[in-house]
């Protein structure tokens, strides 16, 4: 066993439970590989982790997205080998290290035009766009679509993914500075919380009518409003809790604002078997390649400093993507 760095909690709670911290790093066994991280993904679902909203096993390291290099492989691995370049999103958190253990199944190949800062920022939030997008909700040319940040590293994807496939996109941030982003990341309109009145003026887009579905990462602040937005049939895509979390609902409320329908999606079902992560990824490639998506990376900090990071996410203060640097 060699030693690494990493940043790990041994109890939930603020930014101040990260700790730096040496950990063993076993050699791999069957069905394992050894990643050595060149970059790692910075992920809202990673302050979910730390503070129990989504509780994990302690003492745990933290992290859930990171690209890098393959430096060893355990018995009977095929899909990979020592020195290719990979990268992975989702599955057992574990990222925030220099270097980890991970399924050898779960790993990406990172094409050759692909950097690993880019594959690092891109992957997760770019495959979840394409789940949402393709497959949650089939987004098309004759949609007028909301999303919510829309300045955000996922957010920023999604509209200008939907932008490309045609659709009128709506988007909802913060601040004016992040409304004049949203608007050069494909959002056609942008509205501002807290001073826009988001129902009426997604109506006032829609001629009366609401929008066909709402993708929303907000989570409890922006529920009633998601609901308000959408038309008869329409569909609430809500996939995180970046205010906390959607309490409980009742059904009857979808009834009375038109027959309405509510999915909670995770990336990790729409990527279980290996043949839909590798598809999922391709496209995520594919789309970046073309020009379509632009994929930003407009903060990093060292990975000693994930505390740092977690306060700016948490403030707000972050656009685009952000990574950690071991």
């Amino acid at each position: 066993m060699t030693m690494t760095h990493a940043i790990r909690i041994h109890e939930h709670g603020g930014p101040e439970v990260l700790r730096w911290e040496k950990i063993g790093l076993p050699r791999p066994g069957p069905g394992q590989a050894v990643v050595r991280h060149a970059a790692i993904g910075l992920n809202f679902i990673d302050t979910y982790h730390r503070s129990g909203l989504y509780p994990l096993p302690l003492p745990t390291v933290l992290g859930c997205e990171a690209a890098g290099v393959v430096a060893e492989v355990g018995e009977g691995v095929t899909v990979v080998r020592a020195g290719d370049r990979v990268a992975y999103a989702g599955g057992v958190p574990g990222s925030y290290a220099e270097a980890r253990l991970v399924d050898a199944t779960r790993l990406v190949p990172v094409p050759a035009d692909i950097e690993d800062r880019l594959a690092a920022a891109a992957l997760l939030k770019g495959m979840t766009a394409q789940y949402l997008l393709r497959r949650t909700f089939a987004v098309g040319a004759a949609d007028t679509i909301l999303i919510h940040a829309a300045a955000g590293g996922v957010g920023e994807i999604l509209c200008q993914w939907a932008h490309h496939l045609g659709a009128r996109v709506i988007g909802t941030v913060s601040s004016d500075a992040k409304a004049i982003l949203a608007r050069s990341h494909g959002c056609d309109e942008v509205l501002v919380t807290g001073r826009d009145d988001i129902v009426a003026r997604v109506r006032e887009f829609t001629g009366g009518n609401g929008v066909p579905v709402v993708y929303d990462s907000v989570g409890g602040a922006t529920w009633e409003t998601s609901l308000d937005c959408l038309r008869p049939l329409g569909l609430m895509v809500s996939f995180g809790n970046a205010s906390g979390p959607v309490p409980p609902v009742s059904l009857g409320i979808l009834a009375t604002k038109g027959s309405l329908f509510v999915t909670r999606p995770t990336l990790g079902t729409y990527v279980a078997t290996r043949w839909d992560l590798l598809d999922t990824a391709a496209e995520v490639w594919d789309v970046i390649r073309s020009g379509a998506v632009r994929v930003e990376v407009r903060q990093s900090w060292p990975l000693a400093e994930a505390e740092a990071a977690h306060r700016a996410l948490e403030a707000r203060q972050t656009t685009g993507s952000s990574l950690l640097l071991p």
